[in-house]
C-alpha cells in the first residue's frame, strides 16, 4: 500500500481534496452508499490507493449501522470443539464465505448455561450484525435470545426447540440428510450380509443424532432396544457405547455409529475384545471428517456431508438476509444438502 504523503494518517478531507470532490461524496463511496457518479467514484478510489487511506472503523458503524463482524457461536465444551474435526471443517467453511464478504468471524464459545448471560449482552450491545449457530441442543436458551434482542440468526442443524408463535418463518437453517444418510449406511450393512446390525447413537437431545435414529428405524422397523446404545458423539462415547452393545449382544455383527470419532471408539473396542473388522464385525460411521475416517485402523466406511460447504451456505444466506434487510420478513429455508456413502476397509 502506498505511503501516506505526510507523516499523519490520511484524513477523509484530504481524500476529498485530491480526488477533488466534496467530503460527503468520499463517504458515500467510502461507506458503499448509492448515488455517486462512477467517474466520481474512480476518481475518490485512486485518491484512497494513493494517500493509502483507511477507513475508520468507528466512524463508518456510525454511518452504515454495520459493524462488519458475525458471530459464530458453538454450545460446547471447548474440548469437544478443538477435538473435533467438524467443529474446524464447519468454522473454515464459514470463515471462507465472510472472508469473502470482508466480514470479520468472532467466535464465542459456551461451556455452560451461565455463559448466556454474557453472549445475550455481547450480541445486545451491537458489536456483530448477526449470529451463525450450530451443534443446538433442544433446551439451548439461544434461539429465545435471538428473537428477544432482534439479531438476525442462521443455524447450522435442524432446530429441534418450538417456535413461538409466528416464528416458524423467520427460522433459516442448513443441514445434511441425516436420515438419508442414515438410510444408506444400513442399507448398505444389510446389502454386505449383516444381519445383526446395532447403532451407536449421538445425544439425542441433538437433532442430528435423532435423524440418524430415525434413519436406522427407518431401515430396520421393530429393531430390539439392546441393539441401539447411546453415546456423546466423542471416541470416549463410543467406546463406552460398544462395550455395551457387545455386552448385551455378542452376535452383533455390524455397526452404524452416528459419526466418525465414536465409530474409532467402537473399532478400538472392538480390537480389545478379538472381535476383526470387517471379517466379523463391520463399522459404517457418519461425516467423513479430516483426517479421521481415512486415518482410522482399518479405514472408516461412511456417510460423508459437506461440513465445509454448510458453513459456507450458512454463511451465505445470512449475508443475504443483511443485505437485503429480510429481518421481520418471511426467509429462505432450509437448505437440506446431500449426502454420500464412502466405502473404505471397515465395512
Amino acid at each position: 500500500m502506498p505511503e501516506p504523503r505526510s507523516g499523519s494518517r490520511p484524513t477523509l478531507e484530504a481524500v476529498a481534496a485530491l480526488a477533488g470532490v466534496s467530503r460527503a461524496t468520499v463517504s458515500r463511496v467510502v461507506n458503499g452508499g448509492d448515488g455517486v457518479r462512477p467517474h466520481l467514484a474512480d476518481r475518490v478510489q485512486t485518491a484512497i490507493q494513493e494517500l493509502g487511506y483507511i477507513p475508520n472503523h468507528a466512524a463508518r458503524t456510525l454511518v452504515t449501522r454495520r459493524t462488519g463482524a458475525v458471530a459464530v457461536i458453538i454450545p460446547e465444551p471447548e474440548a469437544r470443539i478443538f477435538s473435533d474435526p467438524f467443529f474446524s471443517r464447519q468454522i473454515r467453511g464459514i470463515s471462507k464465505e465472510l472472508t469473502a464478504h470482508d466480514t470479520q468471524l468472532v467466535l464465542l464459545l459456551v461451556e455452560d448455561l451461565c455463559d448466556y448471560d454474557r453472549i445475550e449482552r455481547y450480541l445486545a450491545g451491537g458489536h456483530v450484525d448477526g449470529a451463525l449457530a450450530f451443534s443446538l441442543h433442544t433446551d439451548d436458551p439461544l434461539p429465545a435470545i435471538a428473537s428477544r434482542i432482534g439479531m438476525p440468526m442462521v443455524y447450522g442443524g435442524r432446530p429441534g426447540w418450538t417456535a413461538g408463535p409466528g416464528e416458524d418463518d423467520k427460522v433459516t437453517y442448513v443441514d445434511a440428510d441425516n436420515r438419508g444418510g442414515a438410510r444408506d449406511a444400513v442399507r448398505h450393512l444389510l446389502a454386505q450380509g449383516r444381519r445383526r446390525i446395532a447403532h451407536i447413537c449421538g445425544p439425542l437431545d441433538q437433532t442430528s443424532a435423532a435423524d440418524r435414529l430415525s434413519g436406522y428405524h427407518d431401515v430396520l422397523p421393530g429393531t430390539e432396544p439392546e441393539l441401539v446404545s447411546v453415546g456423546d458423539f466423542t471416541a470416549a462415547g463410543g467406546a463406552r457405547a460398544m462395550a455395551e452393545l457387545l455386552d448385551r449382544d455378542p452376535s452383533i455383527d455390524a455397526v452404524f455409529a452416528g459419526n466418525d470419532l465414536m465409530a474409532t471408539g467402537a473399532l478400538r473396542v472392538l480390537r480389545e475384545r478379538g472381535r476383526a473388522v470387517p471379517a466379523e464385525v463391520a463399522v459404517v460411521g457418519f461425516d467423513d471428517a479430516e483426517p479421521v475416517a481415512e486415518s482410522a485402523d482399518p479405514p472408516l466406511t461412511t456417510v460423508r456431508q459437506d461440513i465445509e460447504g454448510m458453513g459456507r451456505m450458512m454463511a451465505r444466506l445470512l449475508m443475504e438476509r443483511l443485505a437485503d434487510g429480510r429481518e421481520g420478513r418471511t426467509v429462505p429455508g432450509p437448505v437440506i444438502t446431500d449426502t454420500t456413502l464412502v466405502q473404505r476397509a471397515s465395512g
